[in-house]
Order: C-alpha cells, then sequence, then structure tokens
C-alpha cells in the first residue's frame, strides 16, 4: 500500500506511526512522528477479546492513517524468547495482515522499567503507584517502545 503523504508542519509528508506494548488484558498504545522522532501515549485498548482489540486499534488506524506499526517484542533478560514473544509476534502479523501495513517489532526488554523510572521522578512513588492502578503505564510503555524504534535502538 503505498504511503499517504500527509502535510507535515515543515511542508513535507507526515509520517505517523502507531506503536503498542501488547499485554493479554491491555494493550498500550503510543502515537508519533517520525520526521520528529517524538512519541505520546494514547488511551490504550482493554477490550477483552480478540475481535474487540482490533476492532478498537481499526479505530486507532483509522484516526491516525499511519503508515507504520510498530510492535514490542518482550524478551527474557538474556534475550531469549518465551511464550509472551510468540503471542506478541502473533498479533504483530495479525496487525500486519488486517490493516496491510508495515510492521516493525522492537525489543521491549526494560521498558516497564523504564517507565517506572520515568513515573517516579516525573511524580514520585505514591502517584506512579496511582497511575499503575489506573492501567497507564501500558501506554507509557508503548511510546517508549516507540521512542527506541525513533532513535534507531536496535530492532528485535
Amino acid at each position: 500500500m503505498p504511503e499517504k503523504a500527509r502535510s507535515s508542519t515543515a511542508g513535507t509528508p507526515a509520517r505517523t506511526v502507531l506503536a503498542f506494548d501488547f499485554g493479554l488484558q491491555r494493550i498500550g498504545v503510543a502515537v508519533g512522528e517520525a520526521e520528529l522522532g517524538t512519541a505520546h501515549p494514547l488511551p490504550g485498548v482493554a477490550a477483552r477479546t480478540q475481535p474487540g482489540r482490533l476492532t478498537a486499534i481499526e479505530r486507532l488506524v483509522s484516526q491516525w492513517q499511519p503508515s507504520l506499526l510498530v510492535v514490542g517484542r518482550p524478551l527474557g533478560e538474556d534475550g531469549a524468547p518465551h511464550e509472551m514473544t510468540r503471542r506478541a509476534e502473533r498479533f504483530a502479523r495479525q496487525l500486519g495482515g488486517r490493516f496491510r501495513l508495515p510492521v516493525e517489532m522492537v525489543d521491549e526488554r526494560y521498558s516497564s522499567t523504564e517507565v517506572e523510572s520515568r513515573m517516579r521522578a516525573a511524580y514520585g512513588k505514591r502517584k506512579t503507584a496511582e497511575l499503575a492502578r489506573g492501567k497507564t503505564l501500558d501506554s507509557h510503555a508503548a511510546q517508549i517502545i516507540l521512542e527506541q524504534y525513533f532513535g534507531g535502538k536496535e530492532t528485535a
């Protein structure tokens, strides 16, 4: 599918990217612009069924019209794949097939640790615990995954 040209403020085509932090209960979501290298968390997807998740993601794809999707690849500390790795890879294949968009996977090791560290620095320990209960950390993890992608860090 050809990339949709949208104008950015600099007059060059904008390349919007959606990123996902796959989870069994929730999927964190972030959006960013490749040219700027910026990423921002969006409300996550909390649908309980796979069709419900894909319907919610379809709305996001329709709204943001991304040219690329990025999915975090969970790996063990030693870099070894495990059950969640396989599930995230399957999710990535489903996204690519359904939306006919390229999908990149990024090693997401330590993204949750980085989120908690950033939150503690910004809000303190108590507020970070409240945010975790409010389920916003997943989308912040998706933001970090997208920032890693934009930063050219090694993809998985």
